[in-house]
């Protein structure tokens, strides 16, 4: 037994081993997951062309390319020009939804109003003021300058201004307030004081009051009238530009022409609202029969010169009054 074991192991076949080997490697190739033919990067050997590695280099960036122009995901961000252009198109739409919101609308025609009436105020009083160095001269009466007479003519617009801009304060005021003043009393001081100062103005210059030897200008004439006519103009528009701000009613877009998105018909807030403006006008209708600026039995038509509202209103108001007289 002994010597059985003492024996020397025989060595091994060289194809033996070269057999298992083979074996070895097939069996991990098969196990190892398969490599793309993109990923494969031959080493160039040192008998290769430049162009051979130029093309090499192309083919293996056109790869990289390939796959990653197959990824849609920087198509699906915003790029910074959309997202400007999105921030622009929801602040226009919020503006436009403000501009149509009824209080907007009110603060707007507020401030428009304001602006107005400022700016036709001091064209008043400009155009009065221009025409003080023409009051001036008539009422002087070639007094010597720096004489009691001379320095008294000064004031002769000045207090027949204050007491215009009076009148077309009062109404101005009472115009915001959406009770214009329509009586004929306050009409002709209007007249009366415009008609002082147009006159003043234009006497000295007309061809009978021009001295011998002076020569009829008609610049000069025109000229001293623009004070009194811009004057005039105010005095006239003005009552007519607030009462129609008045009238304005700023929910008509929304509440008045509000329907039911399935019939069509108005809403029950938009009968609400026309019935309460149609109220209000009426109101205001009968207030101008208790002063006799409108008749009791006026047709639609002067109802609406005198509110300043649209036919339909004035038919409405109209047919109330007729209603409540019987």
């Amino acid at each position: 037994m002994s010597a059985l074991t003492s024996l020397p192991a025989p060595d091994p076949d060289p194809d033996d081993v070269a057999r298992g080997l083979a074996d070895l490697e097939r069996h991990l190739a098969g196990q190892a997951p398969p490599v793309p033919p993109s990923a494969v990067k031959p080493t160039p050997s040192a008998a290769e062309s430049k162009r051979v590695r130029r093309l090499r280099a192309e083919v293996a960036e056109a790869h990289a390319l390939a796959d990653l122009l197959g990824d849609d995901t920087p198509l699906v961000l915003d790029s910074v020009k959309v997202r400007k252009r999105r921030k622009a198109a929801q602040q226009a739409a919020r503006l436009h939804t403000l501009a149509r919101d009824p209080q907007m609308r009110a603060f707007q025609a507020a401030r428009m109003r304001r602006v107005l009436v400022s700016a036709a105020l001091t064209s008043l009083t400009l155009a009065l003021a221009w025409s003080t160095a023409g009051v001036q001269r008539f009422a002087s009466e070639g007094a010597s300058v720096w004489s009691p007479g001379w320095l008294f003519a000064w004031l002769v617009e000045p207090f027949l201004s204050l007491a215009l801009l009076v009148v077309v304060g009062a109404r101005a005021y009472m115009g915001t307030r959406g009770q214009p003043i329509r009586n004929k009393t306050l009409a002709r001081i209007e007249g009366l004081f415009l008609a002082l100062t147009l006159g003043m103005n234009a006497w000295p210059y007309l061809p009978w009051s021009i001295p011998d030897g002076a020569a009829f200008s008609l610049s000069a004439l025109v000229l001293h009238l623009l004070g009194p006519v811009v004057a005039v103009a105010i005095v006239t528009a003005l009552p007519i530009i607030l009462a129609a701000f008045a009238a304005l009613d700023h929910d008509e877009h929304d509440d008045a022409g509000a329907s039911d998105a399935t019939s069509g018909t108005p809403t029950a807030a938009a009968y609400r609202h026309n019935a309460t403006a149609t109220e209000a006008l009426t109101a205001r209708a009968r207030h101008l029969i208790a002063t006799g600026e409108l008749p009791a039995d006026a047709g639609a038509d002067k109802i609406r010169r005198a509110l300043g509202c649209g036919m339909d209103s004035a038919r409405a108001v109209r047919d109330a009054l007729r209603a409540q007289a019987v």
